[in-house]
């Protein structure tokens, strides 16, 4: 099954990767910081070498983002994501594994699940084949 694995973070300050600019993670003891650091770098390598991981994107800082609205055959463009938010949308990664529980797993992972959310979502279409949006 595939999974989309959206991680959020807070826009202030903004950079890649998020955990690194998390103001509890930079609170943290120099040795702790570079542990947290360490298991991200085996995680990353983890599950690429399963081939859990299919791909993903680190986004530009929510500032950059543009909403387009269609209303009553009128487009309305707003600077800014869409909802106004403590954390934004930071990135994004697909995994490739066998259950939700699998997917839970893998995220414990990400650094960032210790100082923000991160939302696993199964992908539309069957047995999480990429479903046609349009």
């Amino acid at each position: 099954m595939k999974y989309l694995v959206l991680i959020y973070s807070n826009p202030e300050p903004w950079g890649h990767p998020a955990y690194l600019r998390d103001p509890r993670f930079r609170a943290l003891p120099a040795h702790e910081r570079a542990e947290v650091a360490e298991r991200a770098d085996v995680f990353g390598r983890e599950i690429v070498e399963s081939g859990e991981l299919l791909g993903g994107a680190a986004l530009d800082a929510p500032a950059s983002a543009r909403t387009v609205r269609v209303r009553a055959g009128v487009r309305l463009v707003t600077d800014g994501p869409y909802a106004e938010t403590k954390e934004h949308l930071a990135g994004y990664v697909v995994v490739d594994c066998e259950s939700p529980e699998r997917a839970s797993e893998i995220v414990s992972g990400i650094p960032d699940a210790r100082f923000a959310a991160i939302e696993i979502r199964p992908l539309a279409g069957e047995s999480g084949e990429i479903g046609k949006i349009f």
